[in-house]
């Protein structure tokens, strides 16, 4: 990420420090009144996740500060997603379906959102269905919904027996066919991947981003 001013550092220390109230203000200042770019923005919100993963890893930051985080991510796309520019005359064609949830048992969902939101700005149609999302629920929405690329996001340790779980039954299905299966969040590595059975796993939003252009055949 390039050199930040002294407001946008300003803003990323209001994030991560659970700053509610100040950071919204001098985002919807930032973005309403000084004209910032809002990829920009969303770019600082994104590193001030990051800030509050690390503090929820280390054992500073608890549940509720993730939820609170992830509603002041959600406040603030709110107001910065209507203002990304496309050409004018040019609505985006979507890149591809992405369906998105977090695996049973599981009830994170800031890293979810913050790729679901990732996904969206950069031109994937996505349909995120939530957390904790047993087996059956997500047999059921791939059925109907035919995604290019499903996303299964777990925090917990515990989630890469669900995610194991869910995906296996997805092959049993007869759904996986052409879809890719991408894995997320927690401390997820190559060995997970492989236990899991995913096709991939991303580390973060900009992975997630990457992997599902480089599948439906789009320079990433």
């Amino acid at each position: 990420m390039e050199e930040m001013t002294e407001q946008e550092r300003q803003l990323v220390d209001w994030l991560a420090d659970m700053n509610e109230d100040d950071a919204i203000d001098l985002a919807r200042r930032m973005l309403l009144e000084e004209g910032a770019n809002p990829l920009r923005v969303l770019e600082l919100c994104r590193a001030g996740m990051d800030i509050v993963g690390k503090r929820f890893e280390e054992g500073e930051y608890f549940l509720p500060e993730l939820v609170l985080a992830g509603e002041m991510l959600e406040t603030i796309g709110a107001i910065a997603k209507p203002l990304i520019t496309h050409a004018p005359g040019e609505e985006p064609k979507k890149l591809g379906r992405v369906l998105i949830g977090t695996v049973h048992g599981d009830l994170h969902d800031i890293g979810k959102n913050i790729v679901s939101f990732m996904l969206d700005i950069n031109g994937f149609e996505v349909k995120d269905i939530g957390v904790d999302v047993p087996v059956q629920t997500f047999l059921k929405e791939i059925d109907a919904y035919k995604p290019d690329v499903i996303g299964l996001s777990g925090f917990l340790t515990l989630a890469f027996d669900a995610m194991k779980e869910t995906i296996a039954a997805i092959d049993g299905a007869g759904l996986r066919g052409s879809t890719k299966i991408m894995i997320g969040g927690g401390q997820i590595d190559e060995t997970v991947r492989s236990y899991t059975g995913a096709d991939a796993f991303g580390t973060n939003a900009v992975d997630a981003v990457s992997l599902c252009k480089r599948w439906v055949g789009v320079a990433a």
